[in-house]
């Protein structure tokens, strides 16, 4: 009961706090976050573009904005602060007065962004991404053989390359971690350079693996532990007889460090983290974060990135939305070089927190109680987008060394067009599948999947419905039996709950979990496959929000 009423709570909160925003919204600073959704940016601070051209030292631009400019983040690009920062209406005034400013392009709130991670998950102990044997989670979930990322099969033409750059722009990345501690990339000029100076000119002093932008300093040593979970999975060192491996055994982890201790970062900062990506010559950006609204700046600097030869992979974010019409920012950025990571459980389920996207989240990969590196040497299950966008980071970085000529664009062509195909995922994610690391180098054509219950020969008329709309703290158990059957799928003229939170899972004949759905799955959906000739069918519904409910229409089995 305590939960829901802290559900409840939150779901007040949360329509306050958009109720606060609607002045902001009004005037132009809070479009694209979604109805409902919580734009979150430090009070009082906005990152101004200015026009090209325009050079005035910080003092007198702070008199000629009417803010103090606090930071310089590029040469025409400043963060800027209101004198009293918590009032909201000196924050809105500020922001108009800026706008007006005639040497002002661009004006945007201080967005803060977040981790992707969802709560930790321990006790597993195994890295099913890599190799999916079959076996069982902490949830009860028995994985599929075959549903992982492909990484043996590709192994055998490539375990990668030191010569690959791979930028972890996170909370940093503990290279005193056994398994990450010979991964670092090195900024020669400042290893080889004098320490508390600017060796390499580039304004940030003895940034030697990366740079803090959270802290402002050269030590970009992780704090939080999920910036060394991304890591891990893309590249913890392999073949060194301990601990795990990643999907490329062998690849340089610059760690570019924006998020706190506590997950949190600026658009600021994201800024900084970016160009620092481009500048020092990483070939591919992994992006395990996610928040604020719209932002012109950082679309700009993506696209920066782009012209200059980079992929960007990011996670698609933790809402359970279809980003289609929802966007989630920076994963729904329309640019060419971008690569937007959803997540999938160990059967190849899209998982219930994973938001979607028939056509701007391009490909899935393993985001469902996955083991990684943390810090002071440890290894922790965690879920989420951001465990999976880590996973394609691991491919692409595989295939750059198994064919260094490859441009980033063809690199992502790859990557989305050899993805192994995953009924679930049909409608879901632009390639309808799971990102193939081997199948991505080898050129040859994925097969189709072999548990898709659409091709089920036969099929019998079935009716079984919720309530419409069903009610708060539904139960409902029902089981089907064919007999003779060797498998059995259900479908469904109609699925349609509350994501996340009312759930109908099935259950073999063994009474055994095998899958759940959730969501808002549409018109005529199938179930996952079950094997044996009998189902289990038990829905659970919560307390609060309510919604359409299903509708049966078929049993399908062979």
């Amino acid at each position: 009961m305590d939960q829901i009423l802290l559900r409840r709570a939150a779901r007040i909160a949360a329509v306050a706090t958009a109720a606060v925003f609607v002045g902001l919204a009004a005037a132009g600073v809070l479009a694209g976050g979604g109805v409902g959704s919580k734009i979150e940016f430090v009070p009082g601070e906005f990152v101004v573009e200015l026009h090209q051209g325009f050079d005035e030292n910080d003092g007198a631009l702070s008199r000629r904005l009417g803010a103090q400019v606090v930071d310089r983040i590029r040469s025409n690009v400043v963060l800027v602060r209101a004198d009293h920062p918590d009032a909201e209406d000196e924050h809105q005034a500020v922001f108009k007065k800026l706008r007006e400013n005639e040497q002002v392009s661009r004006v945007e709130p201080n967005y803060i962004y977040r981790l992707s991670k969802l709560p930790n998950d321990p006790g597993l102990a195994e890295t099913w991404g890599l190799k999916n044997v079959g076996s069982v989670d902490t949830e009860g979930r028995t994985g599929i053989v075959g549903i992982d990322v492909g990484a043996e099969a590709a192994w055998e033409l490539t375990t990668g390359s030191k010569s690959v750059i791979v930028a972890v722009i996170d909370t940093g990345i503990d290279f005193k971690h056994p398994d990450l501690k010979d991964q670092a990339w090195f900024n020669e000029a400042e290893k080889n350079g004098t320490s508390g100076v600017d060796d390499d000119g580039n304004g940030l002093i003895d940034d030697v693996n990366g740079y803090n932008f959270a802290n402002d300093k050269g030590d970009s040593t992780d704090d939080n532990g999920h910036g060394s979970h991304c890591a891990g999975t893309i590249g913890a060192k392999g073949d060194d007889g301990l601990g795990l491996v990643g999907v490329s055994w062998d690849v340089s982890l610059m760690a570019i460090k924006f998020l706190d201790k506590n997950g949190s970062g600026t658009l600021a900062n994201a800024l900084k983290s970016v160009d620092y990506a481009r500048t020092m010559g990483a070939h591919i950006v992994s992006n395990s974060w996610g928040g604020g609204a719209a932002s012109p700046l950082l679309k700009s600097a993506i696209e920066e990135v782009n012209k200059a030869g980079i992929l960007f992979v990011v996670a698609a974010g933790n809402n359970s939305n279809d980003n289609d019409t929802i966007p989630t920012y920076p994963a729904s950025y329309d640019v060419p070089n971008i690569i937007s990571v959803a997540a999938i459980d160990n059967r190849g389920a899209l998982a219930g927190f994973s938001n979607y996207g028939a056509k701007s989240v391009h490909v899935a990969a393993p985001g469902v109680n996955v083991v990684s590196t943390v810090t002071e040497g440890k290894y922790e299950s965690l879920s989420g987008t951001s465990m999976a966008a880590p996973h394609v980071s691991g491919v692409a970085a595989l295939l750059l060394a198994h064919d260094g000529t490859l441009t980033h664009h063809e690199l992502r062509k790859k990557i989305i067009e050899s993805a192994r195909p995953i009924y679930g995922l049909k409608n879901r994610v632009a390639s309808a599948g799971i990102a193939d690391a081997f199948y991505a180098m080898s050129g040859q054509t994925p097969p189709a999947d072999p548990n898709d219950p659409s091709l089920l020969k036969d099929s019998i008329p079935y009716v079984l419905s919720t309530d419409h709309p069903y009610k708060e703290g539904t139960k409902l158990e029902h089981k089907i039996h064919i007999p003779g059957a060797k498998k059995i799928a259900v479908r469904f003229s109609k699925f349609d709950t509350e994501a996340s939170y009312d759930t109908l899972s099935f259950y073999d004949g063994k009474g055994d979990y095998v899958a759940g759905m959730s969501g808002a799955q549409g018109l005529n959906v199938i179930s996952p496959l079950i094997q044996g000739d009998t189902v289990t069918l038990k829905f659970s519904a919560d307390e609060t929000v309510v919604g359409y409910g299903f509708d049966v229409e078929a049993v399908l089995f062979e």
